[in-house]
């Protein structure tokens, strides 16, 4: 008998709600608003972001500046809990709460690097705009740090024995993920700006 132990579920699905079509519009239409306007953010993504744009450095609060953006958090409310109970978390849901909110915006050679979110529980990114050949969401096996002298694994080993995953992004879709969980956005090789809303919520 073999048990699959510690497993890393991620939740992946549509924002699935009435009037998608028209807040995505609104979101994207607002994300390159902010990017044209926010200089705080425009000189901090010189520095952090190459190439590319995002409100992190300068307004990660979007949910509590932007009623389209308050919007988007009310429909993500509802997955959270959904993951959260999926999880079996031992808290009541209430209390997970989004704490900061922040646009990304990458252009052709854009990347960010492996990273996780401190002291956070529930880490997330909605997408606005992913156009053919656009960078996937890549996520690292946590026990890498323990493997040692483990050997590789097969080219087209299966999804759940893999050391690395990638899911392909597509607009309007969700992924949640807990917030210690490695992961990265490799080189954009679309032409076209890959446009995504990140988020964490913490325990409030």
């Amino acid at each position: 008998m073999i048990k699959n132990l510690f497993p890393s579920p991620i939740y992946y699905a549509p924002l699935a709600s009435r009037g998608l079509k028209k807040l995505n519009g609104e979101l994207l239409e607002e994300s390159l608003k902010f990017s044209q306007i926010d200089d705080a953010g425009i000189e901090w993504s010189e520095q952090n972001y190459r190439g590319g744009y995002t409100s992190y450095g300068s307004i990660a609060h979007l949910h509590q500046v932007s009623t389209t953006f308050e919007d988007l958090k009310t429909h993500i409310d509802k997955h959270v809990r959904q993951y959260i109970k999926y999880l079996e978390m031992d808290v009541d849901p209430k209390q997970i709460q989004m704490r900061t909110c922040w646009i990304n915006i990458m252009p052709a050679g854009a990347f960010h690097t492996m990273h996780i979110h401190p002291l956070s529980v529930i880490s997330g990114t909605y997408y606005v705009q992913t156009p053919k050949n656009c960078s996937s969401i890549k996520f690292e096996d946590p026990r890498m740090v323990g493997f040692m002298a483990s050997p590789p694994r097969k080219t087209k080993a299966q999804e759940r024995n893999q050391h690395f995953v990638e899911l392909k992004p597509q607009a309007g879709n969700l992924v949640l993920f807990e917030s210690w969980m490695r992961h990265e956005v490799p080189q954009n090789l679309s032409d076209t700006e890959r446009i995504s809303i990140s988020f964490n919520y913490d325990w409030m």
